[in-house]
């Protein structure tokens, strides 16, 4: 009889949390295995803030009160304002989830900022705690400055962001979670920690449909009902404008993927670069092969501007992303807020002081 238990995976979550952020978070609240200990929020889809309030209002759905949440940074670092997310209007909405408004917590973000929460955490589980990033780099940049112990600290980093073979989805050459600071992804890629990289390549190959959001509006628990009207949003705005009601869960399959539930085709380690210049190509992604380092086996990524690239996997994902996260049990009544969410126009509550 075994009687060690089964080790658990510390996680700290770094997001901009919109629709995509939303279906990644609950898949990770469902899966066993892991323990998210802290989520920091960074802009991108919407400001730092209103993703902090989006996290939070999130995870009283699902009855998760537990987890720490920090507001983290908005201007890169190098240049205030300069590469910074524009926050328009697209298929997430006006405040990032589909313009569903969720109950209100009634909990506030921690006192301390996402790098800080970070740093502690890294330093509270040495060598045991993995990084998932949807979002840009703005956070993990930062926290590299104020403590450059922290790579030697962190098991793993998984980043969704790049392109490799695919054109970018910020203009012709870049993707939008480097573009938005393309000097903090490039000090992300030059440190010393293990890196991987998921890319448009990969996650493009992979969509949630009409199917996928009436599975989760059927559902009983108020995390997926919730989901489903955010994905109604987002299907609108692709129909209208690409002529298709599907959306490509990005960050899900990256998150899915950190967690060992996704297996991979192919994982080349690569070394990466990012253009840091103000022309055309800022916050393109770059690569080349490194001698002898070319498969999923080879655990490299731990030399500087070096990663392991997910180019494709052995199976279609969505599928496993759909039954883990209809998978999340509901919230307890005791605590489930008494609100349900509303499908309607209009922006997020700011986070109260």
């Amino acid at each position: 009889m075994n009687t060690h238990p089964t080790p658990v995976t510390p996680i700290y979550l770094d997001c901009d949390t919109g629709v995509g952020d939303a279906l990644a978070l609950a898949y990770l609240l469902a899966t066993p295995g892991i323990r998210l200990t802290g989520i920091g929020t960074v802009a991108g889809a919407v400001t730092a803030a209103v993703a902090a309030a989006n996290t939070l209002n999130l995870l009283a759905t699902a009855g998760r009160d537990d987890i720490p949440v920090g507001v983290g940074g908005y201007d890169p670092l190098d240049a205030p304002r300069h590469g910074a997310p524009a926050h328009k209007t697209n298929g997430h909405g006006k405040n990032g989830i589909g313009d569903v408004l969720l109950p209100r917590s009634r909990r506030h973000p921690v006192d301390e900022s996402a790098t800080e929460l970070l740093i502690r955490l890294a330093h509270e589980h040495p060598g045991e705690l993995e990084i998932i990033a949807t979002g840009p780099l703005t956070n993990l940049a930062e926290a590299l400055y104020l403590d450059p112990e922290l790579p030697r600290l962190v098991r793993r980093v998984t980043v969704r962001g790049g392109a490799v073979f695919v054109p970018g989805n910020a203009g012709t050459f870049a993707e939008a979670n480097i573009a938005a600071n393309p000097e903090a992804a490039a000090d992300v890629f030059a440190a010393s920690w293990p890196v991987t990289l998921v890319p448009l390549d990969v996650t493009q190959a992979h969509s949630f449909d009409e199917t996928h959001r009436r599975a989760l509006a059927a559902a009983d628990g108020l995390t997926q009902q919730a989901l489903a009207h955010m994905l109604g949003t987002c299907f609108t705005y692709y129909a209208k404008h690409f002529s298709t009601r599907r959306m490509y869960p990005h960050d899900c399959v990256s998150a899915a993927f950190a967690t060992g539930d996704l297996e991979p085709e192919r994982m080349p380690t690569l070394r990466i670069g990012v253009d840091v210049t103000t022309g055309p190509r800022r916050g393109q992604t770059y690569f080349a092969r490194v001698d002898g380092a070319v498969n999923a086996d080879v655990r490299n990524g731990q030399n500087p501007h070096e990663a392991r690239v997910l180019l494709s996997l052995r199976r279609d994902a969505a599928p496993r992303l759909l039954e883990r996260i209809l998978a999340l049990a509901a919230a307890p009544s005791a605590v489930e807020p008494a609100v349900e969410p509303v499908y309607a126009a209009g922006l997020s509550e700011s986070v109260a002081a």
